[in-house]
């Protein structure tokens, strides 16, 4: 209408201030109330739903006609009363709309848009209602373009209301109160800002008169409704935290019975698994194996399962490593063996630890023998590879005994005839397994008792060192003596290394008996030097030794304890163990060569020594193998291979020893090519240290004419 003027809005800044307070305190309550209506009890869902949307949308509500208020008429104005209640009623279904989506379970961008639509669509028809609760002839002239972007504002903010809501209602805590507070200001300022860019889509005419004015009127009444609703909403308020309050106490009830209860069931369950399981790996202990074992036997007795294989599984050189690199390494490779072990078996076997470095294995439900042999052999592969231990890089392998049930063995006897087929094939050299047969339990008992009475052994000082002369090759004389180790035991007389150290090694004896051997070598050696023979002394470092980081420390006390000079001792490592453990072996033999000690390099030829390793080795001389002695005087391979070794040897500036001389042809053909020193039953037998002494001269100087006697004294 174009021959209109208009006035100029003029708003009370105190009242745009006080809406929007109001919007901000609805806002706050209305998410307050959001999670009220997550209530599980249907009827104080309904509730809150219903009381909900009426403070909810009595604020909203409120806020919209204190913004009215804030705005300066020049004429007396009042507001409809069926326009004002219907604007109420829009107010406060929108809001328990509002609340009921926000109770949903889920927020689909279906809902939340078509939510959001009808949430505005409210919202609009409470602001607009509202606006034409003031009735003015001529009436409002409205701004289209303005009224659509109220409208746009008004779906937006429904929107974003109906996401905080969602978003807001599952927190707890100050978060939830910090998440309360920031959502509150965004939907309070949201709303005063739909509400007065409705406001500024109103065009009021210059001198528009009021026919409302004698209808809802006066500040004061204005000033009523506000107040009762600031009441309504901060009584609303006091009301959710009660009953927050009340529901923390009746959780916190619910929570310590559950609590009760649950820790009671954990703990009897902890106790039973405790009970049940191998501490340091995890897998079950001996009591869970025999009672899966008797459930194993009591199916194949009921026809359930054919058959059944048990398998006893001994590691090779663990207690070696666990005495030489500490407890600590030991513990983590029994971790990783366990879960190496776990790797290749099914759901249903039962794996468990039943001693040190024995684990047992029940492979349930088999159909022959070979089903049985396929396991014991993935488990040989998957223990092929080298365990890392931190910064130490192991290498084991295991002995494998295995029964298949009912085919071999005895019911009650399945896991000791698995331990005996064990042993078996722990005398055949490790890394393999092998499936039980009745003779076996005869062999074991034979073993048993070796073992302790090799025990016996040590401890009864029954082991004893024979030495057996080595010979200069340019002179004749003795250059020295090797220490070989003999057991006599007081029933069964001699017995040999071959049986022996093998025992020593499977049960963890070999390094106590080599340190003996050191100790006992430096005190003879001491003892001859009293006697006034100097006399240098070869001694065997097995592979065990060289896994002990305290050897070199051994090996200085022996010399220092007994006053003997390092250079006197010589210490034979074997070339297949120097080679396999190259960085082991050669800080060992640094160590050794460091305080004077000589290092010889044993069975040379044998192994696959590497030119590289052996030129960095501080190794003092190279020791030929029988094998290629035995032959050197009539094999053109042999003596060229001799021959060979010889000019490696003396290249790099090492002596050559030649042991298992047993013919002068042999010793003629040796001394030929050029061997430093000769070792053999031709020159004499290993014997006791008295029988060295008894021919009355001493060792050190003797000639060699060709005959035992005559090399040792002439």
């Amino acid at each position: 209408m174009p021959s209109l003027e208009f006035l100029q809005p003029a708003y009370d800044l105190r009242g745009v201030a006080l809406s929007v307070l109001v919007a901000i305190l609805a806002s706050y309550v209305s998410l307050d109330l959001a999670k009220r209506v997550q209530k599980r009890d249907l009827y104080l869902r309904l509730f809150w739903t219903t009381g909900g949307g009426i403070v909810m949308g009595t604020g909203v509500w409120a806020m919209h006609f204190v913004g009215m208020l804030a705005l300066q008429m020049p004429m007396e104005v009042g507001y409809d009363h069926f326009m004002t209640l219907l604007s109420w009623a829009c107010a406060v279904s929108t809001s328990a709309l509002a609340l009921f989506i926000s109770s949903r379970p889920r927020l689909g961008w279906r809902l939340l848009v078509s939510g959001g639509f009808v949430m505005g669509v409210g919202i609009c028809a409470m602001h607009y209602i509202g606006m034409a609760a003031l009735v003015l002839a001529p009436g409002i002239v409205w701004n289209g373009t303005l009224v659509m972007c109220s409208a746009l504002v008004a779906f937006a903010a429904s929107a974003v209301a109906l996401s905080i809501f969602f978003r807001v209602r599952v927190l707890n805590g100050r978060q939830a109160q910090g998440a309360q507070v920031g959502a509150a200001l965004v939907m309070g300022l949201a709303i005063s800002g739909m509400h007065y860019l409705g406001e500024a889509a109103a065009n009021y005419p210059l001198n528009a008169v009021c026919l409302s004015a004698q209808a809802l009127h006066g500040e004061g009444l204005h000033t009523v409704i506000i107040l009762a609703c600031l009441v309504l909403m901060l009584l609303t308020l006091l009301a959710s935290r009660v009953d927050d309050r009340m529901g923390k106490q009746a959780a916190k009830v619910s929570a310590a019975l559950e609590m009760t209860s649950a820790s009671l069931d954990g703990a009897h369950a902890e106790l039973e698994r405790l009970a049940m399981t191998d501490p340091l790996t995890g897998v079950s202990n001996r009591t869970l194996f025999q009672e899966r074992l008797e459930n194993a036997l009591a199916r194949l007795e009921q026809g359930t399962v054919a058959k059944m294989g048990v398998l006893f599984i001994d590691l090779d050189g663990f207690k070696p490593v666990n005495d030489s690199y500490g407890h600590a390494v030991g513990d983590a490779l029994l971790q990783q063996i366990a879960l190496r072990l776990k790797s290749v078996i099914r759901d249903v076997d039962a794996l468990a630890r039943i001693g040190g470095d024995e684990f047992v294995l029940l492979v349930d439900d088999v159909a022959a023998e070979e089903d049985v042999r396929l396991v014991a052999q993935r488990i040989l592969d998957v223990m092929s590879t080298a365990f890392e231990i931190g910064a130490r890089s192991v290498s084991l392998s295991c002995s494998i005994g295995a029964v298949v049930y009912p085919d071999q063995g005895e019911r009650d006897r399945i896991v000791a005839d698995a331990d005996a087929a064990m042993y078996v094939a722990k005398n055949g050299g490790g890394n393999g397994y092998a499936f039980f047969r009745p003779h076996m339990h005869e062999d074991v008992s034979e073993l048993v008792e070796l073992r302790q009475a090799l025990r016996e052994a040590v401890e009864t000082h029954q082991l004893q060192l024979h030495y057996q002369p080595k010979i200069s090759g340019r002179t004749g004389q003795v250059n020295g003596v090797e220490a070989l180790l003999r057991w006599i035991h007081p029933v069964r007389g001699p017995i040999s290394p071959a049986v022996f150290i093998p025992i020593a090694e499977r049960f963890g004896l070999i390094n106590a008996i080599g340190a003996w051997v050191i100790d006992e070598a430096c005190r003879q050696m001491g003892a001859w030097q009293a006697q006034g023979s100097k006399v240098r002394v070869a001694v065997n470092l097995s592979s065990h030794q060289l896994r002990n980081a305290c050897i070199v420390e051994q090996v200085r006390d022996a010399l220092q304890r007994h006053e003997v000079q390092p250079g006197q001792l010589v210490c034979e490592i074997t070339e297949s163990v120097a080679m396999e453990r190259s960085q082991a072996a050669k800080g060992i033999i640094e160590g050794l060569s460091g305080i004077g000690v000589v290092v010889s390099i044993d069975d040379f030829g044998t192994g696959y020594s590497s030119l590289s390793s052996l030129r960095q080795m501080r190794v003092s001389e190279l020791k030929i193998d029988r094998e290629f002695v035995m032959d050197v005087h009539t094999s053109k391979d042999a003596r060229a291979i001799v021959d060979a070794i010889v000019r490696l040897a003396h290249a790099l500036d090492l002596r050559v020893v030649a042991e298992g001389v047993e013919t002068a042809a042999q010793r003629d053909a040796l001394i030929e090519l050029g061997c430093d020193e000769l070792q053999g039953f031709f020159f004499a037998r290993p014997m006791p240290p008295q029988d060295l002494m008894k021919q009355g001269s001493p060792l050190m100087g003797a000639a060699c004419s060709g005959s035992a006697e005559q090399a040792l004294f002439a």
